[in-house]
């Protein structure tokens, strides 16, 4: 009897004939040798596994990668030692036996430097491979280097290239605003558009830095409303179930019940105004911060938005220069936006414009080359004050000694940027409330909560709204807000 691991070998078969089609025989040389279908699964399953072993074997590699890999930002903390980098192709240029790799993370740029002389050949030729925008993991040592923007460049050493991505449809040459909005999703990646949304970012973080140190408390008001707080014409209408409901225009009116439940209190997100404008100052969706303050009149209110707009201003200043440099924005003129804000009333506005070529009746309102014209003639922003209460909104407290305007206040940012927060006391007389719903011809069915306000234990408060979008392009130095988010929904554009 043979050991057991002693192999059994099947005797040689003698060579056949060739069969006639359609004879036993042919039939039979077509049916598997017994085994034959065992032994092709057991190889199926040595391949399997072994694959598995390889990709286990890779995904641990990545994964060990992954979780030790450096961000551009950190390479200040790693001079002279070899690190590996997760990073986008963002350009390359050689010089024939060197090639200069500018990679980006998110967090920054740096120079990657691969010297034909000192890398594999299995480096060089990767190298070669990367086109812009391929993705890797690059390896190499750190280095200072006073000449590079970022002050270091990689030697590198290694490269693993994750995706070489061919035919990269925003090369580095001119393209017009449509080609470019329709690849918004790619030209975020664009160093410029990288620096607007960094700078937009810090503008978020300094906003509710302002307001949690100053005693605000931050309150979600609803994306959907039976009501408007800005008029009915410009309404986004949809159902909500068997009633009528309208996206926001503006969460200021539940922010003035916020306010008399909290005292100080300010909201932060997106609104929606179907307005059918094509100026380079709006959107029809856009962020909003509206602020609400009970025992506060309007005075109090100016010196805390001219106090809020130079703490937001100044901490972009102070945390985003290299990309205010990347922008190539003037930032003297930024350095120059601090507390006190000049003021001025609708009616010097007007003396003014009419002096000075314009023939602006009293009772009109503003529109954009109004606005610049004023705005030149401070560095900072100023605030307009007092105007026609029949040109405000309906909730707006009139002036006790003049009730022809009303207590409120635009401010208009320099350099031709427009009214970035409008603001005022609100009526807190709960007989001229209702007299106000009746002139705008309002509801007061649909708005008795809002009466109610004024009903159970009402004071004298106050409100703003600032719009992001706007500020963003005034800090950004930027023509057109379209730049200011990441994906903006214009006129006609609602892709991607």
């Amino acid at each position: 009897m043979r050991g057991a691991d002693v192999p059994r070998h099947r005797a040689r078969p003698r060579a056949q004939r060739p069969a006639k089609q359609g004879s036993p025989s042919h039939l039979h040389a077509e049916i598997p040798r017994e085994g034959d279908g065992r032994a092709d699964e057991r190889r199926a399953a040595d391949r399997a596994r072994y694959v598995q072993a390889g990709r286990r074997a890779i995904e641990g590699r990545n994964r060990s990668m992954i979780e030790n890999l450096v961000t551009i930002k950190q390479v200040s903390a790693h001079t002279g030692a070899r690190v590996t980098i997760g990073a986008w192709v963002h350009g390359k240029r050689s010089s024939g036996k060197i090639a200069f790799l500018q990679l980006r993370d998110g967090s920054g740029y740096i120079q990657g430097v691969v010297a034909k002389n000192d890398v594999s050949e299995e480096t060089w030729e990767a190298a070669g491979k990367l086109t812009q925008e391929s993705s890797l993991y690059v390896s190499g040592t750190v280095k200072e280097e006073p000449r590079s923007a970022s002050g270091y460049e990689l030697l590198v050493d290694g490269i693993e290239i994750i995706q070489a991505t061919q035919e990269y449809p925003i090369t580095p040459k001119e393209h017009g605003v449509d080609f470019l909005m329709d690849h918004r999703h790619l030209w975020l990646r664009a160093p410029k558009q990288r620096a607007i949304l960094t700078i937009r970012a810090e503008i978020k973080r300094a906003v509710n830095e302002y307001f949690d140190t100053n005693g605000f408390t931050q309150v979600d008001p609803p994306i959907l409303t039976p009501t408007s707080a800005e008029g009915t014409t410009n309404l986004f209408h949809t159902k909500y179930f068997d009633e009528d409901a309208y996206l926001t225009q503006s969460g200021q009116l539940y922010m003035e019940a916020a306010a008399m439940a909290l005292g100080k209190v300010y909201s932060f997100g997106p609104t929606f105004r179907a307005e059918k404008s094509k100026t380079r100052r709006h959107l029809i969706e856009f962020w909003m911060i509206e602020p609400e303050m009970a025992f506060v009149d309007l005075e109090q209110s100016l010196r805390i938005q001219e106090a809020f707009v130079s703490h937001v201003v100044q901490s972009v200043v102070s945390n985003c220069r290299p990309e205010l440099e990347t922008l190539g924005r003037d930032i003297s003129k930024l350095e120059a936006i601090q507390a006190p804000f000049p003021r001025i009333t609708y009616d010097e506005a007007i003396d003014f414009l009419n002096k000075n070529g314009f023939e602006v009746p009293w009772g009109e309102d503003f529109g954009a080359p109004h606005e610049t014209a004023i705005a030149q003639e401070y560095d900072r922003p100023v605030f307009i004050t007092h105007y026609p209460a029949s040109i405000k909104s309906f909730y707006m407290k009139p002036d006790p000694n003049r009730p022809e305007v009303v207590l409120c206040a635009d401010m208009i940012a320099p350099e031709g940027y427009g009214e970035i927060i409008g603001g005022s006391q609100r009526i807190d007389d709960p007989e001229l409330m209702a007299q106000r719903f009746e002139e705008h011809n309002l509801p007061l069915d649909a708005y008795q909560w809002y009466m109610d306000l004024r009903k159970y234990g009402t004071v004298p408060h106050s409100g703003f709204g600032l719009g992001l979008e706007r500020t963003v392009a005034w800090i950004c130095g930027l023509e057109h807000v379209r730049e200011t988010i990441a994906f903006p929904r214009t006129l006609y554009r609602l892709y991607p």
